[in-house]
């Protein structure tokens, strides 16, 4: 009885000076069942959480995050339209493993094809869209490693577009969350991702998200799980509060639903601690930039995305942003061109820097164009 009193008192002290309680580690507080995990602020990269992170393992169908990035790019460039229809091949047909059981020569959309792949893992989709985008499986799986070395997954290598166990297939947490930080500078790939349920072929066959923090975690949105026997069970996923999105991995998890039960810890984890500060968003304008020899004589610059920083909860106020645009530029000017920075500090330190881009397009001017700039410019100063 005594000590407890003696503590308590020396609590109360310690408040009364103003000196501030630590938050506990995130390995103290988390019990985390995988083999392996990560938690991680989407927008900076920073880890809040990670177990043994660079660990290679089996990603079963998480693998299909990556089909459908490269699905995504197609359609972002053109080569493919989501009305187009996409024959399925034997070789999809003699898939194993979660399927929507294609039949040779069956056609389906690009966009049911995607949703079968993002909502009801399907293997045999992902041989299909494979095959329709490159000509062939072994091609296709040729893009998802040379995406991976680009995005500078490090320990990543893919046999093949769905996730079906083999020893050379593998990647591991940290690489897992690296991509999906690229997945959401796609916008369709949350759309497809988000979908509870979903039915073909007109409706006799239903499709069932296999992801079920769409249900049971408020914010989740994305992306993708994974079973097999060597890998177990895990999921790749993100979630967003308040504009704070996380990006969680879980691998190896031994228990039925751990996957889902170590990813809701951690971003109860992160959630509880971290806040998101915005500072301006994209339609802020942040500078003027005079232009010569255009049509007009200034161009607004503004950041290519939303500017904000995390934050432990309580600091908010030590977040601030400084910027600098280009005091001049010759037309013509592209909207998007790049005009100067913006640099978000916390605590005085600098920790993402975001392009301040031309947000209109300003065309040269003719000779007879500027001329006659000049000469207005003259006349309105005389008039005064």
């Amino acid at each position: 009885m005594f000590f407890k009193k003696w503590l308590s008192f020396l609590l109360v002290v310690a408040l009364s000076l103003g000196m501030m309680v630590p938050l506990a580690r995130a390995d103290d507080v988390l019990d985390i069942k995988g083999d392996s995990a990560i938690l991680m602020d989407a927008e900076s990269g920073q880890i809040l959480y990670e177990k043994n992170v660079d660990k290679p393992l089996p990603p079963a169908s998480m693998t299909k995050l990556m089909t459908i990035i490269l699905a995504v790019e197609a359609l972002k460039d053109g080569r493919v339209t989501l009305n187009e229809k996409v024959t399925a091949s034997e070789n999809a047909w003699r898939l194993g493993g979660s399927q929507i059981w294609l039949e040779p020569g069956e056609t389906m959309t690009f966009n049911d094809m995607l949703v079968a792949i993002a909502v009801g893992s399907a293997n045999d989709c992902c041989v299909a869209v494979a095959e329709h985008l490159e000509g062939s499986h072994e091609a296709f799986v040729k893009r998802m490693n040379q995406k991976a070395k680009d995005l500078g997954m490090k320990n990543t290598h893919y046999i093949n577009a769905y996730g079906l166990h083999d020893d050379n297939h593998y990647t591991s947490a940290r690489d897992m969350a690296t991509l999906g930080r690229y997945a959401l500078t796609f916008p369709d790939i949350l759309k497809f991702t988000t979908i509870k349920e979903y039915s073909l072929r007109s409706g006799e066959f239903i499709l069932y998200n296999t992801n079920k923090l769409l249900w049971w975690y408020e914010g989740a949105d994305g992306f993708k799980t994974g079973w097999t026997n060597q890998a177990k069970y895990c999921l790749v996923s993100t979630a967003k509060r308040n504009g704070l999105r996380l990006i969680g991995v879980v691998m190896a998890s031994p228990e039925p639903r751990g996957n889902f039960s170590d990813s809701m810890a951690m971003y109860n984890f992160g959630f509880a601690r971290y806040a998101y500060k915005s500072l301006a968003n994209q339609n802020t304008v942040c500078g003027l930039t005079k232009v010569g020899k255009g049509l007009t004589d200034v161009v607004e610059a503004g950041p290519m995305r939303e500017i904000g920083s995390i934050i432990p909860k309580g600091k908010e106020e030590g977040v601030t942003w400084v910027y600098s645009v280009a005091s001049y530029i010759d037309a013509p000017v592209k909207k998007g061109d790049r005009l100067g920075e913006a640099r978000v500090m916390v605590d005085d330190k600098v920790v993402r820097k975001v392009p301040l881009l031309a947000m209109q397009h300003v065309p040269r001017g003719s000779v007879w164009q500027t001329v006659m700039k000049a000469w207005n410019k003259i006349f309105l100063i005389d008039s005064r």
